[in-house]
């Protein structure tokens, strides 16, 4: 495509007509009775479907590789991570390896907000592009309403006579809507006189941030899912007991209302590959990964797995080694981390980017000291990974006006830091065939393995000794101050039987530390713990560190604006 115009992502993804999903789904494996088609193009897949594949796989001892995708601490454009990890997964399957995508749904929240749509782009994407944007088979919607009944039950215990005792100050659980919207994060609910509640301050969340999303993408199977909701705590009485959706009586109705949404989504590449799309949970205010039953799908059908984690290493990586893994059991084999040179100019004090502005002139002119300096932020990701001892393989995502110099400045870096090969791809404008040499670097990787993975901590360390630990030997901090609710809220925790669980860190996704000014590989700075929420039916507990919100806002000119239908009825501005 040198030389050429690239047409726009969604052009791209108009152009080529999708295989019927079916037989897709008959070439993974899968029986016509354990897939239920949404359409043409896309369909679920059943537990028992998952069930007996990875029984078959076990009882020949095959299982795929497991890859996570990671990256750099992205700028806000985001460094491609998904498009990436598409590209890879093409690239594999050009090669001869039978290979699978699994990535996460996107919000509605940045898709009509900052980011834009989470496909992929240009040559290396998920279709149908315009359905996994929008709405897709309505998993974001039912995890909504589970959330929101959830709720009004608590509200209507308050309203009917408080039969638990619950203290309206401490309700744990607030309320959520998959669109950023400011305007309703702190909210005083119940006004109006008896009949409309018991008056409250209260809050919303984005969808994707909710505990029951958590849940569903850690979920093993139906009971699982059931038994992880019944134990997620809502609220606490005033004599200091909790009380939990199955106090309330709601978690069956939650677990009916999940019944479709926990199957994993089969789409497809654009060059008809197998991709699982199945939940999507934000990294920088959850744990950030796709589905562990997507995972496992990929793994039992396919010769390796490809799965993303969100944002930086430091976050998405983190939560996958340390909260899915751990709870899955799945040792992953290798991991590939994106990094571009716009972002580690950046990194390296070099211009500055915003989302739906043109970008800073001085990110096109080479830098290639301004690219070495920015490098330290891709050495304390790659090291990041290697804490666990995980193979690292660089991707450097091409753009238009990259360098030999600065790739090579990048490389130097990367290796001296622990990666295992650096590999420039160029799947954005030649899809597969421009990741073949990524895709042979990482299953080179991937068959070595990483038998000696571990943990960054044990489960029976204090629940603020394993704050401490991610936020000294992952973000390279001084050490953690904790405001009084942040001590209160874990001693409460750690009396009511949690302290062994893991920590999921909700902070920017903008910088190694808390602060989103500090760039490249900040040092010197101690991590402020706001305060701290448990999410006991995940699995883990939640420290918010410094201003770090769970409600997006919009921007002054959102992504919406441009999105609308043509004369012919056509999507369109949609990226």
């Amino acid at each position: 495509m040198s030389g050429e115009k690239m047409p726009s992502s969604l052009d791209i993804a108009r152009s080529v007509t999708p295989r019927p999903i079916m037989d897709l789904a008959r070439e993974l494996g899968l029986h016509d009775d354990e897939v239920e088609q949404y359409g043409p193009y896309k369909a679920k897949v059943t537990i028992a479907g998952i069930e007996r594949l990875e029984a078959g796989a076990a009882a020949k001892r095959k299982r795929g590789k497991y890859v996570v995708i990671t990256a750099i601490t992205p700028t806000p454009l985001g460094e491609g991570k998904t498009t990436t990890n598409i590209g890879l997964v093409q690239g594999l399957n050009r090669i001869g390896h039978k290979a699978a995508v699994c990535i996460r749904q996107p919000s509605l929240g940045p898709v009509f907000g900052i980011k834009g749509g989470a496909a992929g782009g240009g040559y290396s994407q998920v279709i149908p592009m315009e359905d996994f944007n929008l709405h897709l088979t309505g998993d974001n919607h039912a995890v909504g309403a589970a959330h929101n009944l959830l709720a009004a039950f608590v509200d209507n215990s308050l309203t009917h006579g408080n039969p638990h005792g619950i203290d309206p100050l401490g309700v744990l659980w607030p309320r959520v809507v998959d669109i950023s919207d400011r305007a309703i994060r702190k909210v005083i609910i119940g006004l109006g006189g008896r009949e409309n509640g018991y008056p409250r301050e209260t809050e919303w969340e984005i969808t994707v941030a909710s505990e029951v999303m958590a849940v569903l993408a850690l979920a093993s199977d139906i009971h699982d899912l059931r038994a992880r909701l019944a134990r997620m705590v809502v609220a606490t009485t005033f004599d200091g007991r909790r009380i939990t959706a199955e106090d309330l009586r709601c978690a069956g109705s939650m677990t009916v209302l999940l019944r479709d949404a926990i199957k994993p989504n089969l789409l497809q590449t654009l060059e008809g590959g197998p991709a699982f799309v199945h939940c999507g949970p934000f990294a920088n205010i959850a744990h950030g990964n796709n589905s562990v039953l997507a995972d496992r799908l990929a793994l039992a059908t396919c010769e390796i797995a490809c799965t993303e984690a969100g944002f930086g290493a430091d976050m998405g990586a983190e939560k996958f080694f340390d909260i899915k893994c751990r709870q899955s059991g799945l040792r992953p084999d290798a991991a590939v981390m994106v990094a571009t040179v716009r972002a580690l100019k950046m990194h390296g004090g070099v211009g500055r980017i915003v989302a739906g502005k043109p970008l800073d002139p001085a990110l096109e002119q080479e830098n290639v000291e301004a690219v070495r300096k920015g490098s330290a932020n891709l050495a304390a990701q790659i090291e990041n990974v290697r804490i666990f001892n995980v193979p690292v393989v660089v991707a450097v995502n091409h753009f238009p006006g990259d360098t030999e110099a600065e790739v090579a400045a990048i490389r130097e870096v990367a290796l001296a830091a622990g990666a295992r090969d650096v590999v420039v791809s160029r799947h954005f404008t030649d899809g597969g065939a421009g990741a073949e040499d990524l895709a042979r670097a990482v299953w080179d990787a991937a068959e070595e393995g990483a038998p000696d993975f571990r943990l960054l901590y044990p489960d029976d360390l204090p629940l603020r000794e394993k704050i401490e630990t991610v936020a000294v030997r992952i973000y390279g901090a001084r050490g953690v101050d904790e405001l009084p609710a942040a001590t209160k809220a874990l001693k409460l925790y750690e009396d009511l039987g949690f302290g062994n669980l893991p920590v999921c860190m909700a902070k920017t996704h903008l910088s190694l530390s808390h602060d989103p000014g500090l760039k490249g590989r900040p040092t010197g700075f101690r991590v402020p713990i706001r305060e701290v929420r448990l999410s006991a039916g995940a699995g883990f507990v939640t420290p918010l560190l410094g201003e770090m919100r769970t409600m997006p806002g919009l921007p002054s000119h959102p992504a919406g604006e441009n999105i609308d239908i043509d004369a012919d009825g056509n999507i369109v501005g949609l990226f």
